[in-house]
């Protein structure tokens, strides 16, 4: 084995992680406790730790959560990285060489082991770059070289688990429904698809506060389009904390349409009825200017807008009972879309409110997303309320039919770890399907259970 360079870059100890070029059977933390690593986990693109969903076994049992990786574990103190609550997962500091005089402490408080990899790499230096390119290094079984090629074994897997996902969905609305109203349900559901992963939970917690029939009382009276949009854009910006006199970031004054905000202030001043949020909850961090919490609640505004005189339950399974099957999905996507053309708007980021036409708030990429992950199974458990289990077979016959969507960040890792050839996930019930045994099997450490490796030991009969 060649000696370990002083210079080694954190980037290729990531790479050491990252394709377990390690002996991961004897490993054992800074504190003497052995631990194994189960699963890797997928790098993060996000604010945070370079790892999200490692999976190790200690003695305490399977542990899940975040692993950081650092060439040198004082560089967790010198990184300020004990003062960032996005660090407070981490459940593994895995680092080259230990040569810090303390434990690594979260900001919450909590210590974490401390895993030093130069007594475990099993290969030198000069091999990491091939090896890591290499799916025969790693002790994954679903990485194995031996079931590669068997597509059509993949393609059931992917169906079967993009079929699962749906159900398990449709689970969820049911459950929904039974404890508040089928509204309130998609409407929340809706909300948690504008936050995407990084705001989802303060999309939810804003349904809550504000729920659909505040939103929508008051939504038949006599007043025009643009009063009620404006009425609506009040409420939702203001229970988020997200109007400018709410938020502590500042923002450019001379971008900003003084009469718009001014309206939205003064409306929301004569409102009682919510408690408002803290703007601080919000992640703004690496979030582009359309898909900021601001423009998504005004887009969330002109949905209300747009299914004003039946409300929302009704207006979106309509949207789905009259849809072709043929090239359906065109017109699910036109029916969640928010271009703003021909209505006041506003362009919105982290930190301005600027008045535009013609944006597109929601667009066709993110209309899909809430098309296959809330339309679909929630109008499929809604047809089983109402007893219409013809309107359950269509979302159910659309959704298998359904072209793929934009590529997600879980979507290439296991594309990646799969070495699956391009193209090969040519719908969204597939890219579903490879999310589902991501979260279903992967981050939770059950390999055993997977068709890969049931594949890897020649057990799997194909059905």
């Amino acid at each position: 084995m060649s000696k370990l360079p002083n210079n080694l870059a954190e980037s290729q100890l990531i790479k050491v992680w990252q394709h377990q070029l390690l002996d991961r059977v004897r490993l054992v933390t800074e504190d003497g406790e052995p631990v194994e690593i189960i699963y890797p986990g997928r790098l993060n693109d996000e604010q945070g730790a370079d790892f999200r969903d490692t999976v190790i076994a200690t003695k305490k049992g399977l542990i899940r959560g975040d692993v950081e990786v650092h060439v040198r574990s004082s560089n967790w103190q010198s990184h300020q990285h004990h003062r960032d609550l996005f660090y407070n997962k981490v459940i593994l500091h895995v680092v080259m060489w230990h040569n810090a005089k303390t434990g690594t402490k979260l900001q919450n408080g909590r210590e974490v082991p401390i895993l030093a990899l130069d007594k475990y790499i099993k290969i030198p230096v000069s091999q990491w770059h091939n090896s890591a390119s290499s799916p025969a290094t790693l002790n994954i079984p679903c990485l194995k070289v031996a079931w590669r090629g068997k597509t059509s074994a993949i393609v059931e897997f992917l169906d079967k688990a993009g079929e699962e996902r749906f159900l398990d969905k449709v689970n969820r609305f049911q459950r929904d429904i039974a404890q508040i109203k089928a509204s309130q349900s998609l409407y929340r559901g809706i909300m948690g698809a504008l936050g995407y992963s990084k705001n989802k939970l303060p999309f939810l917690e804003l349904a809550s506060r504000l729920p659909l029939k505040i939103l929508e009382s008051g939504i038949q009276d006599k007043i025009s389009d643009g009063e009620c949009l404006v009425r609506q854009q009040a409420l939702l910006l203001g229970t988020a904390g997200l109007l400018p006199t709410q938020r502590k970031d500042s923002y450019q004054g001379n971008r900003l349409d003084e009469k718009w905000i001014e309206e939205l202030e003064r409306l929301w001043t004569s409102y009682h009825q919510t408690k408002t949020m803290s703007s601080d909850v919000w992640h703004l961090f690496k979030v582009r200017p359309n898909n900021s919490p601001v423009c998504r609640l005004i887009a969330m505004s002109y949905l209300l807008l747009r299914y004003r005189e039946k409300g929302l339950l009704e207006g979106l399974v309509s949207l789905v009972e009259d849809v072709p099957m043929n090239r359906g999905y065109h017109r699910l996507e036109r029916g969640l879309l928010v271009n703003t053309e021909n209505y006041p708007t506003v362009q919105c980021d982290s930190n301005t409110f600027s008045r535009i036409r013609g944006l597109t708030l929601l667009g066709s990429g993110r209309a899909a997303d809430i098309a296959v992950n809330v339309l679909l199974p929630f109008t499929f458990a809604w047809s089983k309320v109402v007893s219409r289990p013809e309107l359950g077979r269509k979302a159910f016959d659309l959704y298998h039919l359904y072209p793929r969507l934009a590529v997600n960040s879980v979507e290439r890792h296991m594309t990646e770890q799969l070495g699956l050839r391009r193209g090969l996930v040519n719908s969204a019930k597939w890219q579903q399907g490879l999310i589902h045994i991501y979260n279903k099997l992967c981050t939770q450490g059950r390999c055993s259970n997977c068709l890969l490796s049931q594949l890897e030991a020649g057990n799997y009969v194909q059905t």
